[in-house]
């Protein structure tokens, strides 16, 4: 069920994250669509102002160095004799290009821009120009066009692109992290459920740590009151033990052989009693550890006390990876209820859809109506009316069986029989994964 639980949360995390990438993506894109162009062509006059202005400068300084250091990927300069552009007049955009140039840049007013546009490769227009340098020289400079927002754009949405994504797995790493106390809270909640103690590692936020030592102290205080149910029932069940044993040695000196036999069998049904109690409260903190074992092996040596009461289908061996001792003893207490009720029980393996091995005990008694099937986990819940035989138990067979399957993670449940009897169904409890 956990598996369950983590698939689905990896899916919507999943699903998040792909999300959020989107959004983000489209977010860019109508961003940068929605840049104005004024503002990218303020932008590219004020990058060719800097780069006539400082090109001009450091020509002075070291002539044969401009081209090289002043170039980019988007702006290239270089010197000649000649200008590449021929005079003309400036008009449409060109002018205000150069207004712009001249604005950020105040000096270059008196020195005779030339603008122009050529076509490139690619079938756009580069934007050209030409100013004389002090030497009477011309700077010449080619500009991209950059009319378009996709060059720049797409960059920006790149980088958004890729920043998003390490802020998403930092943040799924951060919820991992944080979920990781999660997962120990609820993979031990499950334990507890089954009735087993275990240690929380108090790890993690403050409130984590906090709930982790409440579930602590709970299942430390849980186990002492179990320990103590158990000791003092233990107490009290040796100590009524020696008077019962009394009341049985009186019973048979009686001289009245009914009143004797009366007396005998109230004894050994209160023995019976005290016997089934010790078994149920035991199977609250019975440990165990899996084992590989014959399955086949098992069930005939459980089936052995009761004789041909008892017949088992299948004789092959049948490894299986389980827990000996709650197994066996779920066994025996639903054979016995099978004959308490029946004349005769048989049992015989199957698998259920996910593969796990069951048993079944089918009897051949009046059966149980399916309204109780839950009614008979209850301890000492009986129902005689329903099966019609004056029985002598104590309605904790099953509830036991029940609990020691919960514990280890088995599974009991009821069906009719072929002789219209009762069908347990017994899940062979194996290791949990």
């Amino acid at each position: 069920m956990l598996t369950l639980r983590h698939s689905k949360f990896a899916a919507y995390m999943a699903a998040l994250v792909v999300g959020l990438g989107l959004v983000q993506l489209a977010a860019s894109v109508l961003f940068y669509q929605s840049i104005d162009r004024q503002t990218l062509r303020n932008d590219h006059a004020r990058r060719i102002a800097e780069l006539l202005v400082v090109s001009e400068r450091l020509y002075l300084l070291a002539p044969g160095q401009t081209p090289e250091t002043m170039s980019t990927s988007f702006l290239s300069a270089s010197v000649s004799q000649n200008p590449r552009v021929v005079q003309g007049q400036l008009n449409g955009d060109l002018s205000e290009i150069a207004s712009e140039i001249e604005r950020w840049e105040p000096g270059l007013a008196g020195k005779a821009l030339r603008l122009a546009r050529v076509p490139n490769e690619t079938g756009r227009d580069d934007l050209i120009g030409s100013i004389r340098l002090p030497d009477n020289r011309w700077l010449n400079f080619r500009s991209l066009d950059i009319s378009s927002m996709w060059p720049v754009a797409a960059r920006a949405i790149v980088l958004t692109i890729v920043s998003t994504t390490m802020l998403i797995l930092a943040g799924l790493i951060l919820l991992h992290r944080l979920a990781r106390p999660l997962r120990s809270l609820a993979n031990a909640a499950d334990a507890i459920g089954d009735g087993k103690q275990i240690a929380i590692d108090e790890r993690g936020p403050r409130d984590l740590r906090g709930l982790a030592s409440a579930m602590n102290l709970m299942q430390s205080r849980i186990a002492g009151l179990l320990r103590e149910q158990a000791q003092s029932f233990e107490a009290i069940s040796h100590d009524l033990r020696t008077p019962l044993s009394r009341q049985k040695v009186v019973a048979e000196l009686l001289e009245d052989p009914e009143l004797s036999a009366m007396l005998v069998e109230n004894v050994d049904e209160m023995e019976g009693l005290l016997a089934s109690l010790q078994q149920f409260l035991r199977a609250q903190h019975l440990t165990a550890q899996a084992e590989l074992i014959d399955l086949t092996s098992l069930v005939r040596a459980a089936i052995e006390p009761f004789g041909e009461s008892v017949s088992l289908r299948h004789q092959d061996e049948l490894l299986v990876t389980t827990f000996v001792e709650p197994l066996r003893i779920s066994l025996a207490v639903l054979l016995e209820n099978a004959l308490q009720y029946g004349r005769r029980a048989e049992i015989a393996f199957g698998r259920t859809e996910q593969g796990r091995w069951i048993i079944l005990i089918e009897d051949d008694g009046p059966g149980l109506p399916e309204e109780h099937f839950q009614d008979v986990l209850d301890p000492f819940f009986r129902l005689d009316q329903a099966r019609s035989r004056n029985t002598k138990g104590f309605g904790l067979g099953i509830p036991t069986a029940h609990r020691l399957m919960t514990r280890f993670n088995g599974g009991l449940s009821f069906g009719k029989s072929a002789s219209g009897g009762l069908r347990v169904i017994v899940t062979v409890p194996t290791p949990r994964p």
